[in-house]
């Protein structure tokens, strides 16, 4: 398995951990102006579990793969935190704010993955 693979495999079960809904995976790699390989975008039903998400994203990935993130932001009204993996952002939204900034469609032209929902 590639490096990103597994990271991208880390960061997705750390979202499902804390119950992470519509897990998007994009794979950004072929388009030039990209500033990431991968997005990982997902939402939580509140501002506190956005920020459970974001913070089960980074004690998982530090944990399994030893892999401390570049940095990280918006944990001040938790409504979009962004957490900068350098080659992968991972993105937890609150719902209205994801159907707000709509990243899947703005990077419609990438490789988008579902990830089924853990009940």
């Amino acid at each position: 398995m590639e490096e990103n693979d597994i990271l991208l495999s880390k960061i997705v079960e750390g979202i499902q951990e804390k119950k992470g809904k519509k897990i998007v995976t994009a794979d950004l790699r072929h388009i030039d102006s990209s500033s990431a390989q991968y997005f990982v975008v997902c939402e939580g039903s509140s501002a506190m579990q956005v920020s459970a998400i974001a913070d089960s994203v980074r004690e998982h990935v530090r944990e399994t793969a030893g892999v401390k993130p570049f940095g990280y932001d918006g944990y001040q009204n938790a409504q979009w935190i962004v957490i900068d993996y350098g080659n992968i952002y991972v993105h937890v939204f609150l719902p209205e704010y994801r159907e707000y900034y709509k990243l899947e469609q703005l990077w419609s032209d990438a490789k988008l993955s579902v990830i089924p929902d853990v009940e």
